[in-house]
């Protein structure tokens, strides 16, 4: 059992600062990718950016130049810094992570529970 737990999270105005960070917990073997998606009201959930256990990224294009992620893989842990926020970021972010709970365990893809941000003026 894996357990992933968002904090940072708050209402800030546009052209503010959030960072926010996760920390896995649990039986974990390995995790390969771990990172960011988030779920405005009334819309899909969708990647903001995520980063592999070798330091590869995929983000969205709406973030690129503005949201900058790190990992630490000793501590199973992954920040996002957000900078230049607009309101449009306004949504639940969420902690995700690809991993294992065995050497032989089939990889499943593991959710915090989701931490607000608003970005009003």
């Amino acid at each position: 059992q894996v357990q992933l737990v968002e904090s940072g999270g708050g209402l800030v105005q546009p052209g503010g600062s959030l960072r926010l960070s996760c920390a896995a917990s649990g039986s974990i073997f390995s995790i390969n990718a771990m990172g960011w998606y988030r779920q405005a009201p009334g819309k899909q959930r969708e990647l903001v950016v995520t980063i592999t256990s070798g330091g590869s990224t995929n983000s969205a294009d709406s973030v690129k130049g503005r949201f900058t992620i790190s990992r630490d893989n000793a501590k199973n842990t992954v920040n996002l810094q957000m900078n230049s926020l607009k309101p449009e970021d306004t949504a639940v972010y969420y902690c995700s992570a690809d991993g294992r709970v065995s050497r032989y365990s089939t990889p499943y893809t593991y959710w915090g529970q989701g931490t607000q941000v608003t970005v009003s003026s």
